[in-house]
C-alpha cells in the first residue's frame, strides 16, 4: 500500500477517472468476448468522438472561468453549413473553407464573448440565446436540407495517415508518430526531474518516475499497435491527430502561459484577480471566442465524417461536452480543470457508450446509465473537496512526472497565483 501511495501521489483515490477508464476498457474487453480492443473498433471511436472531444478542449477553459456555453452544438452546426455551402456556391478549395470555417467560429465568439465580458450578460443566458439564434440559422441558411461535402474535405473528419516507406505489416506514420510520444514523454519526466532537482525541490523516487514511465509508455505502444494494425486503407485517424495536437497546445497555454494563470485566477475569484491586475474582461471575452472557433472546427470535422451538412447536426454536442468536463475534474464554480482531465472525462463517455452499443443496450438504458456516471464523478469530486482534498484529475496531472507543476489548482489562492508571475 506504501508503494501505490507513493506511486499515485499519497491517494488511490485521487486517480478515480483514470481508474475508472481502465476498469470499464477491461468490462467491456472480457464481457464483448475481445471486440473492444479491436483495431476497427479503438479506430471508431476515436473517429466517432473526436468532435466532442475537441468541444471538451474548449470548454474546461470557459468552466474554468467561471461560465458556461449552451451554444457549442448550434455554433458548429451552422459553421458547417455555413461551409458546406461556400464550398458548393463558391467552389472554395478545401483549406480556404477550414479558414473560412474557423473566421466565422471566431466573428461568433467575438459576438457573444462581447455581450459576456463587457455588457455583464452572464455567459449561461447569452449562450442560451446563440443555441436558439443559431440553430435558426442553421436551417434558415440550408433551408432545412442536408448539403454534401468534396472528398477533399471529407478527409479532414474521415482521413487516415497515408502509406508510406517499406511494407512493414504496419502503418509506418502511425508507428513514427507513437515512437515520438514515448520520445516526448520521457524527455519531458527527465527534464522535470533535473529541473527540480537544480531547484533543490523534493523529487519522486526512482522507481516511481521509472514505473509510471513504463505504465504510460506501454499504454501508448498498445495504442500505437492497434491504430497501426487496422483493416488496410486505416491507420491512425485524421481527427484523432488534430486532437492531439489541440491537447499539446491547450495544455501547455493552461498550464505555462500567463493568460492560462489568469483564465484559472478569474474563475477562481474574480475580484481578487482584478485587483492583483487581471484584465478579467479580456479573458472572459478571448474564452468565449475561443470556445466558438473551436466548435466551428468541431463542425467542419463532423460534417467532413458524415460527408455533408444536416439541420440536425450538433443536436446534443453541448451536454456531451460539458458531461466530458465535469467528469474530468472540473469545479462547477470555477477556477478548478485540466485540458488532459476534460479527455479524460470524453474517454470515460466514449468508452461507455461504445461498450454498451457493443452489448446490444438500448438507447434509453444507455442515457439513463451516462447520466447516474455523471452525477457519482461529480457528487465524488465534491465529497473530495469537502474533505479537504484536491481535485481528482488537478492531483493526478500534478503528481505524473510532475509535467504539470505549474497547473494552478483549487487550494492555491488566485493573489499567490497571480504574484508567482511577477
Amino acid at each position: 500500500m506504501n508503494a501505490l501511495k507513493k506511486l499515485f501521489g499519497g491517494n488511490t483515490r485521487q486517480f478515480g477517472m483514470i481508474f475508472a477508464l481502465v476498469a470499464l476498457v477491461i468490462f467491456f474487453q472480457i464481457f464483448t468476448e475481445g471486440r473492444t480492443l479491436t483495431p476497427g473498433n479503438v479506430i471508431n471511436l476515436f473517429n466517432g468522438n473526436s468532435y466532442i472531444l475537441i468541444l471538451a478542449i474548449g470548454m474546461v477553459l470557459v468552466i474554468i472561468a467561471g461560465h458556461i456555453d449552451l451554444s457549442v452544438g448550434s455554433v458548429a452546426a451552422f459553421v458547417g453549413i455555413s461551409v458546406a455551402l461556400a464550398i458548393r456556391d463558391w467552389h472554395l478549395p478545401w483549406y480556404a473553407a477550414v479558414l473560412f470555417g474557423l473566421l466565422l467560429g471566431a466573428l461568433i465568439g467575438a459576438w457573444q464573448g462581447f455581450w459576456t465580458a463587457y455588457v455583464g450578460i452572464p455567459a449561461f443566458i447569452v449562450t442560451l440565446a446563440g443555441m436558439l439564434l443559431f440553430r435558426g440559422f442553421n436551417q434558415f441558411v440550408g433551408k432545412s436540407n442536408t448539403v454534401p461535402v468534396p472528398e477533399d474535405f471529407q478527409y479532414l473528419g474521415s482521413g487516415y495517415l497515408p502509406e508510406v516507406g517499406p511494407k512493414t505489416g504496419y502503418n509506418n506514420l502511425t508507428l513514427l508518430l507513437g515512437l515520438i510520444a514515448v520520445a516526448f514523454v520521457i524527455f519531458s519526466a527527465i527534464r522535470s526531474r533535473r529541473t527540480a532537482q537544480a531547484l533543490g525541490a523534493e523529487v519522486q523516487e526512482g522507481w516511481v518516475m521509472v514505473t509510471k514511465l513504463v505504465l504510460v509508455n506501454a499504454a501508448i505502444l498498445y495504442a500505437t499497435y492497434l491504430f497501426a494494425t487496422g483493416r488496410p486503407g486505416t491507420s491512425f485517424p485524421i481527427p484523432g491527430l488534430i486532437l492531439a495536437v489541440l491537447v499539446l497546445i491547450y495544455g501547455f497555454i493552461s498550464a505555462k502561459t500567463v493568460i492560462g494563470r489568469h483564465i484559472y485566477a478569474v474563475g477562481g475569484n474574480r475580484h481578487a484577480a482584478e485587483l492583483s491586475g487581471v484584465q478579467s474582461k479580456k479573458v472572459n471575452f478571448m474564452v468565449m471566442m475561443n470556445m466558438s472557433i473551436l466548435a466551428g472546427l468541431a463542425g467542419m470535422i463532423f460534417v467532413g465524417r458524415s460527408t455533408a451538412s444536416g439541420p440536425f447536426d450538433g443536436v446534443g454536442w453541448e451536454l456531451d461536452a460539458i458531461a466530458a468536463v465535469f467528469i474530468g475534474g472540473a469545479a462547477v464554480t470555477g477556477g478548478v480543470g485540466t485540458v488532459i482531465g476534460s479527455i479524460v472525462g470524453g474517454l470515460v463517455m466514449a468508452v461507455l457508450n461504445n461498450g454498451l452499443q457493443l452489448l446490444g443496450v438500448g438507447a434509453d438504458l444507455t442515457q439513463i446509465i451516462k447520466g447516474l456516471v455523471l452525477l457519482a464523478a461529480v457528487a465524488f469530486d465534491v465529497y473530495n473537496k469537502t474533505q479537504g482534498k484536491k481535485s481528482i484529475i488537478g492531483m493526478m496531472m500534478k503528481n505524473f512526472g510532475r509535467s504539470s507543476e505549474n497547473a494552478p489548482d483549487e487550494t492555491t489562492s488566485t493573489r499567490e497565483t497571480i504574484s508567482r508571475e511577477a
